[in-house]
């Protein structure tokens, strides 16, 4: 059995199960959320069942009430499956609220699944599982995340740096089966995924006939991680309308598949993009889709750049969710002139990331940091993380270091 491997989001939801009758932990399918639920101390001994098992469904479904009474407290893992119980809930939430009560998880946003009509609103947080993170992959979770340590101190003296980012760490993602090495052919469990995921988690969410063009819809998106997104522009490319397209990106969206970044609109810069950043969860799923695998001359590859960003994403997303939850990720672009990756905001204060993929950078890799620090008076840091091994200070506010630091 393999060992079970610390997630960042521990600490939270211990702290959520005291203080809340229900704890919500979503996130995509097989990114470890069952593992965490059954493995992680202080839950494995919480009375556990999972709406897979057709048996358990069919008693939650014919009494949903007396389904959820039976154990206290309980974790009901892929709890989407049966709308019915959230009802239920609410109703022993109401008459008896008791901290940690209820453990749900799901691979769907209850919130914005029709078929599920009670949200729970003031009794229950909701917690996102990402795929694993740079942390979590070399088991790192314990130390402060550098992030927040930077942000609140611009300090890097006592600064651990660990492994440099490799074009396998980007071409693995962070889906446990695939980055924790326990499958032989990452190609061959990508495909799995992809098929499970269209043929069974979408049509669960919203029946659709054709499945090819969901398919191509799903692969054109993944050739545009790291862009701007265009819904009339991917549905010309898919060949479908523009509603159809919104409607699929939405299933995307509420099955974790993809995660839309907004701007950055703090400042007063003129002519500030207003559309969300797409970006795939999961970098390895990115790679597969869009047909590069380890064999490939990844560096040279003109999606090398999007999918080093979207390792980016997926890292910061991973981290600010579970240990900086008042966190906000952005990005920056003022349209023909510049932009910045990304711009994470607590409070007032904001900090401003460029991610090179590349060791070496040059000035001109500086103007949108410099841009952003003019017209943000309080941007506390700009920094560009590059792929080498260099932490220095280029000016006030001004710093460049190694992308492994920025992401430990």
């Amino acid at each position: 059995m393999p060992v079970y491997c610390l997630r960042d989001i521990s600490a939270e939801v211990h702290r959520a199960l005291k203080s809340m009758p229900v704890v919500v932990v979503t996130g995509m399918r097989q990114t470890g959320k069952t593992t965490f639920l059954r493995s992680e101390p202080g839950l494995s001994d919480r009375a556990y069942v999972s709406l897979d098992d057709f048996a358990q469904l069919e008693a939650a479904k014919s009494d949903p009430d007396g389904f959820i009474r039976q154990n206290n407290p309980i974790t009901v893992d892929e709890a989407q499956k049966c709308p019915e119980i959230f009802g239920a809930i609410k109703r022993a939430v109401d008459e008896k609220r008791t901290p940690g009560r209820f453990l749900l998880s799901g691979s769907a946003n209850f919130s914005i699944l029709k078929n599920i009509t009670e949200s729970l609103a003031g009794r229950a947080v909701h917690l996102a599982m990402h795929p694993f993170n740079r942390r979590e992959i070399g088991q790192n979770t314990g130390a402060e995340t550098f992030l927040k340590g930077f942000f609140e101190k611009q300090d890097i003296r006592s600064a651990h740096f660990p492994k440099v980012v490799h074009p396998e760490d980007i071409l693995m993602g962070g889906m446990p089966t695939v980055c924790l090495k326990q499958v032989q052919d990452p190609a061959v469990w990508f495909k799995g995924f992809e098929q499970t995921y269209l043929e069974r988690d979408v049509r669960e969410m919203s029946q659709i006939g054709n499945l090819m063009a969901l398919r191509a819809l799903l692969r054109l998106t993944a050739l545009r991680t790291g862009q701007l997104l265009s819904p009339s522009q991917l549905g010309r490319d898919a060949k479908l309308s523009a509603a159809t397209t919104s409607r699929y990106l939405s299933l995307f969206e509420a099955s974790f598949f993809i995660n839309r970044i907004p701007p950055y609109l703090g400042n007063r810069a003129s002519r500030v993009i207003k559309s969300p950043k797409l970006y795939l969860s999961d970098t390895g799923l990115a790679a597969y889709l869009a047909g590069i695998d380890l064999s490939s001359d990844v560096l040279v590859d003109p999606l090398y750049g999007p999918l080093f960003e979207t390792y980016a994403a997926q890292n910061l997303s991973s981290i600010l969710s579970a240990t900086w939850q008042n966190a906000g990720l952005h990005f920056w672009a003022v349209q023909g002139r510049n932009e910045v990756d990304f711009v994470i905001e607590s409070g007032r204060a904001c900090m401003a990331l460029e991610f090179k993929s590349t060791a070496r950078w040059h000035d001109r890799d500086l103007a949108g940091l410099k841009a952003f620090l003019s017209a943000t008076p309080h941007c506390r840091a700009a920094i560009l993380c590059h792929n080498g091994e260099a932490a220095v200070s280029l000016g006030e506010k001004l710093w460049a270091l190694p992308t492994r630091l920025v992401l430990s």
